[in-house]
């Protein structure tokens, strides 16, 4: 079944006066479970397909639709309703905030859905015990490493259980054996039935998915699934 469908997909930005087509008439259509690699050389659009598909952004022309909603038609609000109920963000950067513990990190996306306390701190709990962090849920972020911080990033993008989960170079910022244990949670949660999208400009990282897509100026030149 189809999760995610972009059909002629254009994002024009004029620059200078100059057109730029950051994406240039993409079709794209992601089933459930999928385990989708996109990339691409710096400038190629993958970073603008990735806010697209992750509702950051909206497109210039064409029709984007996710799980049947009409995503293209939609204004801010309800573009931001999509993202904390539908689709887990996983950042290269972690984006955690400082003074909060791990498992007050995981809750933001529950605050924002008027989740109540009791059930939240549960809702975190279980999260954050799922990547293995069931005994550092009381520390803060610089208490723990690289690797510990974007496991409690991914704790926080499967909390609200989203249909997507949309990781940007999640291993960017990682040593090799760090990033070597986030991947193996990514192909776990593919396991458990998560559609997965990552983002990254490595083929060892790439090589976990089932399928990969490559960009080149704003277009799609290929599409190979294992």
């Amino acid at each position: 079944m189809s999760l995610i469908f972009l059909k002629n997909i254009y994002k024009i930005y004029n620059v200078g006066g100059e057109e730029v087509r950051a994406l240039d008439g993409v079709d794209l259509t992601i089933k459930e479970n999928e385990y989708l690699a996109i990339m691409g050389p710096s400038g190629s659009g993958k970073s603008t397909l990735m806010n697209m598909v992750g509702c950051l952004d909206t497109p210039s022309s064409g029709d984007y639709e996710f799980e049947g909603e009409k995503v293209h038609n939609m204004d801010d609000n309800q573009l931001a309703s999509i993202r904390n109920r539908k689709i887990g963000f996983v950042f290269q950067t972690f984006n955690l905030l400082p003074k909060a513990t791990a498992q007050h990190n995981v809750e933001i996306p529950l605050v924002y859905a008027n989740i109540k306390r009791e059930k939240r701190l549960k809702m975190a709990s279980n999260a954050l015990a799922s990547v293995g962090l069931d005994d550092r849920m009381h520390h803060k972020p610089n208490e723990l490493s690289g690797g510990q911080r974007q496991r409690v990033a991914i704790a926080r993008a499967l909390v609200n259980n989203p249909s997507l989960i949309l990781a940007d170079e999640p291993t960017g910022n990682l040593d090799s054996k760090s990033g070597q244990e986030i991947m193996n949670i990514f192909d776990t949660l593919h396991q458990n039935g998560n559609t997965i999208v990552l983002v990254t400009h490595e083929d060892s990282i790439a090589s976990h998915a089932n399928r990969t897509i490559r960009l080149f100026d704003g277009k799609i030149i290929e599409d190979v699934a294992k």
